[in-house]
């Protein structure tokens, strides 16, 4: 189903539901942010919207995206704002934005990771924001959803931190935490690095060799 059709039947299943709520109830599944886009979606047009955020009811944080002023704060805003300033049709958090998401290890990301199709011609360039490219289209099995955020597997996640330097022993963390909590399985970890470099590979197997100790 795409977003547009979920609009749809949302009208088609509360039709007395006003613009301002249609708003509401989408902004509330993204952390209070929405964009310009789907406020038009929901019958707000582009004066009405602009008006609203003259008088303060929405803060316009980058290009597109907007938040509701009285929304409560949480975690990771940042992230969120990336994603959908990107497209979260197009768009998935990655990286070590991904394994902080997933409460793995304890890397700090030095920036908003995401991950969009090679494919794409011109991705918005924000700052903060690590935009990084695949030739494959990720599968089902390689996205989540984590706090309303799509965002890489575990496997993918951990095998993508390999692959652009993050430390040994922070993947052998992330390993070893997914695998305790259940998150992911070690044919699964293998699975996401079979088409890596040897280096990427060596780095999981050893990792996935020290969790047994």
């Amino acid at each position: 189903m795409t977003f547009s059709s979920s609009i749809e039947d949302m009208h088609d299943t509360i039709p007395l539901m006003s613009t301002t709520d249609c708003l509401f109830a989408i902004a509330s599944s993204q952390h209070g942010y929405f964009t310009s886009r789907q406020a038009e979606e929901c019958g707000v047009s582009a004066s009405l919207l602009n008006h609203h955020t003259r008088k303060g009811r929405y803060i316009r944080t980058v290009r597109g995206i907007y938040r509701i002023k009285n929304y409560p704060s949480s975690p990771r805003e940042e992230v969120v704002v990336a994603w959908l300033a990107v497209g979260k049709n197009k768009a998935v958090v990655s990286h070590e934005s991904a394994l902080d998401l997933h409460e793995l290890s304890d890397v700090i990301p030095n920036a908003v990771h995401l991950t969009v199709p090679r494919s794409l011609r011109t991705v918005l360039k924000l700052p903060g924001v690590r935009v990084h490219t695949t030739v494959d289209q990720l599968s089902n099995a390689d996205t989540t959803i984590r706090d309303g955020i799509r965002v890489t597997s575990v496997p993918r996640t951990i095998v993508d931190a390999a692959s652009t330097g993050v430390g040994p022993e922070q993947i052998e963390t992330a390993v070893r935490q997914a695998l305790q909590r259940g998150q992911t399985t070690r044919r699964r970890i293998l699975e996401a690095a079979r088409h890596q470099s040897q280096r990427v590979r060596q780095l999981i197997e050893l990792a996935l060799k020290e969790s047994l100790q």
